[in-house]
Formats: C-alpha cells, sequence, structure tokens
C-alpha cells in the first residue's frame, strides 16, 4: 500500500509539474514573436516558405506583418494565462489533460491562420480551429447541451468553410497566385475580374459565419456551455476574431467595392445592434458576456467596412481592448461559478470582501469595457465617435448605432464588474470561498494589460496598431494614439454614453422585463432557422436510408447497376466513337463460340433447380474465361484461373449438400425484372471495355514494367513481378486480409463447435442426472 501511495503522488507531483511548463509554450512563442516588433514597425515583414504541393501552387508560406503580429501577442498572451488559470479552475478532473492538447492544438492553428501568406494553408488553419473548437465546447461530452452546442458551432462555422474554400479557389484562380503578398499587387485586375462579386460574396459567407455575425450570431452564445477558460481563449479574443482578421487581411484588395465595404457595415451594424439588446435579457455571466461579444464583433466588422484610416485605427485599438478586457471578465466569472457555485447576477453581490483581487481585476476590465479613463478602452471608443463623426455619408444612422453599442458595454460592465463585487453579500455570496492565486492573476494581468494601453498609448500606437494599420491598407505613419484629446464632440458623446448605460443598468430589471414580453419573435429568428434546417435534413436522411438502406441485398445491387448503367450508359451515348475497321471486326469462330459457351452458362447457373447443375456451369464460365486467357497469349493467367476454378468446383462439391436446397422468393415479374436490368448493365459493361479498347490510349507504366522487370526484379514474368515486387506492400496486405479473414472464420467455427458440445454435455448431464432419479427407476418395467 504504501509503494502504491508512493507512485501516485509521484504521479501527482509529475502532472503539476507539467501542468506549471505549459504555459511556458505560448509564452514562449509570445516572446519570440514580441522580438520582431522593432523589424516589422520599421515596414518589414519577415517570411518563410516550405514547398508543399508545388504542382498546384500551394506552399507553406508565412509572413509576420503588423496584422499577424497584433493578433499572434493576442493569442499567445491570451492562452499563456488562460492555461495558468485552467489547473484552478479544472483540480482534478480526469479529462483535463485532454482539454490541455486540444487547447495548444487550437492555439497552433489560430498561429497560422494569422501567420500564413498562402490562402491554401490559411484555409488548412482555419478548418483546424473549427475542429478543435468543436472538441473543446463539448469536453463536458456527458451533457446532451455541450454536445449540442459543439455540433452547431461546427456546422455553422463548417458550412461558412466550405464558402470560403470556393471563394479562395476563385479569388487564387482569378489572381494567378495564392500567395496573400502577390494578390494584394493586383488589386485592381482584381477588382476588375468577372468573378469578383462571386469571390466577395462567398470569402465574407464564410468570414461572417466564424465571427458569428447576424444571423449567423447565435452559435456563440451557447458555445458558453463550454468550460470558462475555453470560453475565455477560444470566444473572447481568438476563434471568434479569425473572420475579423480575415476580412482586414483582404480589405487592401477588396476595399473600395461597394458590396463589400456595405455588406460589413450593413451586418456588423445588425450584429451589434442584436447583440446588444439581447445581452441586456440575460442573466448568467457567461451568457451576458458573450452576447455582448456579439455586439463587440458587429462592430468590429462595421469599422473595417467604413475603410477610412481612423476607422481601421478605431477597430485596431478596439480590438486589442476588447481581447485585454473580455478575456478578463470571462476569467473574472469562472472564478466566481467555482467560488460561489452560481453566474446567475441575481443571486451575486458583495463577492469583493471574500475575492478582493478578482474585484479589483473585474473593475480594471469594467473600465475598459465602458471606456472610462485612463483605461484603453476610453481611447478606443474615442477613436470609433470620431470615425463616425468623418464620414460623409450615413453620420446619423452609424453614429446612433455606435451610441447604442457602447451604451450597451457600459451596462453589461455594471452588471458583470460591479454587481457581483458590492453591495451587501448576498447568500450564495455568503457561502462563496477564496479564489486560488492562480484564479484571480490571470484576469488581474489582463485588465492591467489593458490599462496599460491608455497609460502609454503612443508605445502601443507604434508597435502594434501603426503596423496593423498599415498591413490593413492605410498608411500607419498617420496613426498616433494619445489619452486626452480636448473637450471636443467625441468626448460629449463619452460621458453621454456612460451617463446612458448607468440609466440601462438601473432600469434593467424593467427593461429586460419589457424586452422578455416579445421572446415570440425568436421562434422566428435564426436559430429556429438552423433547428429546423437540422430537423429537415434528419428526416430526409432517415427516408433516403429507409429507401437505400432497407437490409435488403437485391435491393442493393438493384440500386448499383440502374445508377451504373443509366450514368455510364448515358456518356457511352453521347461520347463512344465506333470504328469502322480494326482487329476487332476480324473474328475468328472460335472466339465466338467461347462467349456464347459462357453465356449460356450463366444463363444455366441463375435457372436451373439443380445445385449441382448451378455449380457445373459455374465452372464451365471458369475453365471457358481460362479457355480466353490461352488464346489471347496469357498462359500464366489461364493456369492460375484453371487452378482455382478446379478448387473451387470442388469445394462447392463438397460442401453442396450442407446448403440449403433452392428456392423462390419472388414472382415472374420481379425476375423479368431483374433479368432486364442484369442483361443491361452486362450489356454497358460490354461498350465500356469495346470503348477502351478502341482509345487506343498508350500505358504509361507498360514500357516502366518492360524495362524493369528483368533488370531490376529478376523475373521474366512481368504479371508475377507486379505482384509480388512493384506492388509487393499491396498484395502483402491482401494476405493479410485474408488471413484475418480465416482467423475470424475459425473462431467463428469454434463458438459453434463449442456451442455444440456444450449443449450436447449439457443434454448427456441431464439423461445421467434422470437415469440416476428415483422416479426414472419407479417408471422402468
Amino acid at each position: 500500500m504504501s509503494n502504491d501511495h508512493d507512485t501516485h503522488r509521484t504521479q501527482d507531483q509529475a502532472t503539476q509539474a507539467a501542468e506549471r511548463m505549459l504555459p511556458l509554450v505560448p509564452l514562449g512563442i509570445g516572446i519570440a514573436l514580441a522580438s520582431f516588433a522593432a523589424t516589422v514597425a520599421a515596414g518589414n515583414a519577415p517570411s518563410l516558405q516550405l514547398p508543399w504541393v508545388p504542382s498546384l501552387g500551394v506552399q507553406l508560406s508565412f509572413q509576420l506583418d503588423g496584422l499577424s503580429l497584433l493578433f499572434g501577442l493576442l493569442i499567445c498572451g491570451i492562452g499563456a494565462l488562460v492555461l495558468v488559470y485552467a489547473p484552478a479552475y479544472f483540480g482534478d478532473h480526469p479529462d483535463r489533460h485532454r482539454l490541455y492538447a486540444w487547447l495548444i492544438l487550437f492555439m497552433g492553428a489560430m498561429l497560422g491562420v494569422v501567420l500564413a501568406d498562402n490562402l491554401i494553408t490559411l484555409f488548412v488553419f482555419w478548418e483546424l480551429t473549427s475542429v478543435s473548437s468543436y472538441m473543446l465546447i463539448g469536453f463536458k461530452h456527458e451533457s446532451q447541451k455541450s454536445r449540442e452546442a459543439a455540433l452547431q458551432a461546427l456546422l455553422v462555422t463548417g458550412i461558412g468553410g466550405l464558402a470560403l474554400l470556393a471563394g479562395i479557389l476563385l479569388l487564387g484562380h482569378a489572381g494567378g497566385s495564392y500567395e496573400l503578398s502577390e494578390l494584394i499587387t493586383k488589386r485592381q485586375a482584381l477588382q476588375n475580374h468577372p468573378w469578383l462579386i462571386p469571390t466577395i460574396v462567398l470569402i465574407l459567407l464564410g468570414a461572417f459565419t466564424k465571427s458569428a455575425q447576424f444571423p449567423f450570431h447565435f452559435w456563440l452564445p451557447n458555445a458558453m456551455a463550454a468550460p470558462t477558460p475555453v470560453s475565455a481563449f477560444l470566444h473572447s479574443a481568438t476563434m471568434v476574431k479569425a473572420g475579423v482578421y480575415l476580412v482586414a487581411r483582404l480589405s487592401p484588395i477588396f476595399s473600395g467595392v461597394p458590396i463589400w465595404d456595405d455588406s460589413s457595415v450593413v451586418d456588423g451594424s445588425l450584429t451589434a445592434l442584436t447583440g446588444g439588446l439581447l445581452a441586456l435579457q440575460q442573466t448568467d455571466l457567461k451568457r451576458i458576456l458573450a452576447f455582448s461579444t456579439v455586439s463587440a464583433l458587429g462592430m468590429l466588422m462595421l469599422l473595417l467596412g467604413l475603410g477610412t484610416p481612423t476607422a481601421v485605427q478605431a477597430a485596431m485599438v478596439f480590438l486589442i481592448g476588447h481581447a485585454c478586457y473580455k478575456g478578463a471578465l470571462f476569467l473574472v466569472a469562472g472564478t466566481i461559478d467555482h467560488c460561489a457555485a452560481t453566474r446567475d447576477v441575481r443571486k451575486l453581490s458583495g463577492l469583493a470582501r471574500m475575492m478582493p483581487l478578482a474585484a479589483v481585476a473585474a473593475a480594471l476590465a469594467g473600465l475598459s469595457q465602458a471606456g472610462i479613463p485612463p483605461a484603453g478602452g476610453f481611447l478606443a471608443k474615442e477613436l470609433i465617435y470620431e470615425s463616425a463623426l468623418k464620414l460623409t455619408t450615413w453620420v446619423v444612422p452609424v453614429l446612433v448605432l455606435v451610441f447604442f453599442a457602447n451604451t450597451s458595454f457600459v451596462a453589461v460592465t455594471a452588471l458583470v464588474a460591479v454587481r457581483p463585487f458590492f453591495g451587501q453579500p448576498s447568500q450564495a455570496s455568503a457561502s462563496a470561498h477564496r479564489a486560488h492565486w492562480r484564479l484571480t492573476m490571470p484576469p488581474l494581468l489582463l485588465g492591467i494589460a489593458g490599462l496599460a494601453i491608455g497609460l502609454w498609448p503612443q508605445t502601443a500606437g507604434l508597435f502594434l496598431v501603426a503596423p496593423a494599420v498599415a498591413a490593413a491598407g492605410h498608411a500607419g505613419d498617420d496613426v498616433y494614439l494619445k489619452l486626452w484629446h480636448g473637450f471636443n464632440l467625441p468626448l460629449l458623446l463619452s460621458i453621454a454614453t456612460l451617463a446612458t448605460g448607468y440609466v440601462a443598468f438601473a432600469r434593467w430589471p424593467k427593461l429586460r422585463a419589457q424586452q422578455l414580453r416579445l421572446r415570440w419573435l425568436y421562434h422566428w429568428g435564426p436559430e429556429t432557422g438552423y433547428a429546423t434546417a437540422l430537423q429537415g435534413l434528419r428526416s430526409t436522411a432517415t427516408w433516403q436510408t429507409k429507401m437505400l438502406q432497407n437490409g435488403s441485398l437485391p435491393v442493393y445491387l438493384s440500386v448499383v447497376l440502374l445508377a451504373f448503367t443509366a450514368l455510364v450508359g448515358w456518356e457511352l451515348v453521347d461520347h463512344i466513337d465506333i470504328p469502322q475497321s480494326g482487329p476487332w471486326l476480324e473474328v475468328r469462330p472460335y472466339e465466338v463460340c467461347i462467349p456464347l459457351l459462357i453465356i449460356a452458362a450463366a444463363a444455366m447457373a441463375v435457372s436451373t433447380d439443380s445445385r449441382l447443375a448451378a455449380v457445373c456451369a459455374l465452372g464451365v464460365i471458369g475453365f471457358s474465361v481460362a479457355m480466353l486467357f490461352v488464346m489471347f497469349g496469357a498462359p500464366d493467367l489461364a493456369m492460375t484461373q484453371l487452378a482455382i476454378e478446379t478448387l473451387t468446383v470442388i469445394l462447392f462439391v463438397f460442401v453442396i449438400y450442407r446448403l440449403p436446397r433452392f428456392t423462390i422468393f419472388s414472382n415472374r415479374i420481379a425476375r423479368l425484372r431483374d433479368a432486364a436490368l442484369a442483361v443491361a448493365a452486362g450489356g454497358v459493361m460490354t461498350a465500356v471495355v469495346l470503348a477502351a479498347t478502341f482509345a487506343h490510349t498508350p500505358s504509361r507504366v507498360t514500357p516502366f514494367f518492360i524495362e524493369h522487370s528483368l533488370e531490376s526484379a529478376k523475373g521474366r514474368n512481368m504479371v508475377n513481378v507486379i505482384l509480388v515486387d512493384f506492388r509487393a506492400l499491396d498484395t502483402l496486405g491482401e494476405i493479410v486480409v485474408l488471413a484475418i479473414a480465416a482467423l475470424g472464420i475459425l473462431a467463428l467455427l469454434r463458438l459453434r463447435i463449442d456451442a455444440s458440445d456444450s449443449e450436447e454435455s449439457g443434454e448427456r448431464r441431464q439423461a445421467e442426472q434422470y437415469e440416476r432419479s428415483p422416479r426414472a427407476s419407479r417408471s422402468l418395467p
């Protein structure tokens, strides 16, 4: 027992050491990326190219410019803090190591997305993020809610991924390259290409689904079924920003095209409005933050769609601020859930006494989300208002929209960062326990990072914002960030935003009750459409399965033969070209007799009532095929065919009396139908063989085999050399399959024999017991 205890303790210590080392992976990558900050700020973009599929123009090419550097630092920085946070959150959960592995994989996939300079490479990593996020969202696989949320996220983003792939292929074909750095130089040619509109539509569909834009926004809040560290990493700072990244990355190519700009503005506006409204209806901390994330993503898409230098600058500053404060608030929500066992804001208050560091972290993050100086969120809000005021058209609608979105951010801040920590302790708060330092330090560091952006805006502007703006297609030299812009209209709008947001928070119960009266509208929303479409797909699959997979082998065979006959026969009618002369017309009488014999034997095999006659007819078919091999110069194949056919006939004769007798399962009409289908399929197959014969396409491998069979493989029989040398692994695989099948059959036979022996032994024992019983003795004469 002592040895077992020591072993378990050693294993626990090793596990804890590994968990402590995990954050060093993203931290090291982040430090390596940060070392290029000065190089990138100077206008250089280090790159790396590795050949992948050169024949298709696909290579693993990566480039580190301002946009890649900004996203890469956010991914690595927040990823490291999440990995510091996770061990305390999961404790001794048996599956936590699997989650860490998927988190690292997801982090690598996101880095691949933002660093890729090749569109195909970008797409591969893009889909890898979808797959890994599916596993992370469905981490609690025993929960139906988690499984459904993971499937929903995978299906929505997967459909968008297919659209993105089509758009990428169109873009690469139109530009003659899949390299992003090369396509940017062909901006004018691509904007004049006839495929421009479908390319933009397909790419935006992929970006909108990934970044939860309306009407695809519903998957993001439902993904909150994932553990909180996953939510903080995937759905606040990384995966949902991938669509925003793609739009920013391709803006140098498509910016200025009306459908690109207008679609981003309109859909971003709808998303910001929808997310802000729905956030104020929620009571769960994570769902409040999720819907506010939807609103923030809509704001980012709106700013990129506006496309002005100030708007793009505002988008980059807001991107940094949002990643810091939203990651911090998600981690704080997880800490509250871990310590107080609830995330319902109606049941939380006064937690600051028990969790002071978490309260400080929430307060710092809240300053940035609400846009209160000196936090970095204040810079973003000022720039957002400034970009809206500089518009020449649609100034009022855009200004009203961003004012509403910012107001909702203030109200959400009060709900998640103020209400749970201040006031009289509630019952849930009174029973809460203190938080481990791992649960408070990561959100605190993120909150401090958001504050640092506001305190040192010039540094952030020089090394992060300006290079990112330049990579998005605007002059980075014009970027100059400062905390104080004087008393101006954006400042007045910021003050009005804070006041309106406070009023919304104070009247939150009434506002929420009024919105809940309109919940019937959700039955006509996009999530209901998703559920209806999914149910329709399942119903169609069920109907199709009943039709095509009904357990009847004749039906399966009929469907396959009918499809083959119809499709291949149609192509043959359109394309077959029968030559009027050639050796195929010089048919000798004995060459006709053998095929006629095969046809007659086949007819006898399927029509006779005698089992022995059917076996003999099958033998005639096999021996006739061997004669054909002899006539056309393949004696080795003929010998093989004769040996196999003889063995087959003998085995059939030996076991014929153990087989059931023939019986009729179908009526006359069904047999005639099947016969017609069989004749048609055979005729089409014959036509395919003749068409291949007519084609006279020279083989590219035959000369190779002729040249190397004797020289390299030391064999004169080319067929044997192919089987045992050039394709030796294929032959070995076939032998292994046959051996496994033989072992399986042997096991089944032994089970049957053992079962029979057991049954006979049981009957024998019952008979012996009966003979020994007094009752049996009395019954004897």
